[in-house]
C-alpha cells in the first residue's frame, strides 16, 4: 500500500475535523449514525485509517488518523454524558424505551386491576348463586304448606305494663 504525502494526510485531518464538527452538530447524512463510518464518509476518507494497523513483525502501530478517532469517540461520549442526544434515532430509540417501559407498567397495573375485577365477580356470582338457590327452596317450601310449622305468637308485652 502507498503512503500518503504530507498534503494528502493533512487536507484528510482537516476535513474529518470538519466532518466531526457537522456530525456532532446532529448534522448527519440521510442513513447516517454518528459514528467512525459515517464519519469516514463524511470526510471521504477509508474507515480503516482509524484503526491501528500490524506491523510485519506482528507489533501494532497507531492508525494515520487512530487519534481523530479517539477524538471523535471521545467528544461524542461527552456529549451522550451531558445528556445531549446527538443521532436523532438515539433519541427516538430513547423515547420509544421510555415509552416501552411506561406501556409495559400500565399494562401490568391492568392485569392486576383486572386479577381483582375477576376475583371480585366470582366471589359476587357465587354468592348470588347461593343467595338463588335459597330463595328456590324456599320458593318450594311456600308451595306446600304442610311442611311449614307456624309457630304460636306470643302477645307483645307493653312496655308501660311493668310486670303486670
Amino acid at each position: 500500500m502507498a503512503r500518503i504525502s504530507g498534503d494528502t494526510r493533512a487536507r484528510n485531518e482537516e476535513a474529518i475535523r470538519a466532518a466531526i464538527d457537522r456530525l456532532l452538530r446532529g448534522d448527519l447524512p440521510r442513513g447516517g449514525k454518528a459514528d467512525l463510518k459515517t464519519l469516514a464518509a463524511e470526510a471521504g476518507v477509508t474507515r480503516t485509517g482509524f484503526y491501528p494497523k500490524k506491523n510485519r513483525d506482528g507489533t501494532t502501530r497507531p492508525g494515520p488518523y487512530q487519534h481523530l478517532a479517539e477524538e471523535f469517540e471521545r467528544r461524542l461520549k461527552a456529549l451522550q454524558d451531558a445528556g445531549e442526544i446527538v443521532d436523532p434515532r438515539d433519541a427516538q430509540i430513547a423515547r420509544l424505551k421510555a415509552a416501552n417501559s411506561e406501556l409495559k407498567e400500565r399494562v401490568a397495573k391492568r392485569d392486576a386491576r383486572i386479577t381483582e375485577l375477576t376475583e371480585f365477580q366470582t366471589l359476587a356470582l357465587s354468592r348470588i348463586a347461593a343467595q338463588h338457590d335459597e330463595i328456590q327452596r324456599l320458593r318450594k317450601a311456600l308451595a306446600h304448606p304442610e311442611n311449614i310449622t307456624t309457630l304460636p305468637v306470643r302477645a307483645r308485652m307493653d312496655p308501660n305494663r311493668q310486670g303486670k
